[in-house]
């Protein structure tokens, strides 16, 4: 069974300035701190490289509970990019069949409207119900950290 969640939040910044924080992975662990930290190598600053090969692993990542503690593993994968304006992560995980990350920016009066859609299903019995309780609360922490940094 596949499980999904949505969250939306407008942030009083412009389209660019947003997916320059968001397609860093400085930005993504300034969105996730201190619940998690992502690994990632030396010299892998950002997700929106050049040139974009759909499907290629970018590096492999191990997710870490309060900056220390293993908690799952990724090989981060972009499947697709509209750079500015969105990417679809599909990364293969120790503890999931399917991780499936989108993330959209759209331009509205007020800034920019960030939408993060997430599909999931676990690989053995307990994962995907972990993940139906963490995820939620994991992407309503992102979101509060990104009104704050955005306004």
């Amino acid at each position: 069974m596949k499980n999904s969640f949505e969250i939306s939040s407008v942030l009083q910044a412009d389209v660019d300035a947003v997916w320059t924080h968001c397609s860093s992975m400085k930005g993504v662990s300034r969105e996730l701190r201190p619940l998690i930290r992502m690994t990632y190598p030396s010299g892998a600053d950002s997700i929106a490289v050049d040139p974009f090969v759909p499907g290629k692993v970018l590096f492999r990542s191990w997710l870490l509970l309060f900056g220390f503690v293993p908690v799952d593993r990724s090989d981060l994968t972009l499947v697709e990019m509209d750079r500015g304006r969105r990417f679809l992560e599909r990364s293969p995980m120790l503890s999931q069949e399917l991780w499936e990350h989108e993330r959209l920016l759209e331009s509205v009066a007020e800034g920019t409207r960030v939408t993060d859609r997430l599909e999931w299903r676990g690989r053995f019995p307990g994962a995907s119900a972990t993940f139906a309780l963490t995820v939620p609360i994991l992407f309503r922490w992102r979101h509060r950290k990104l009104r704050k940094i955005f306004g």
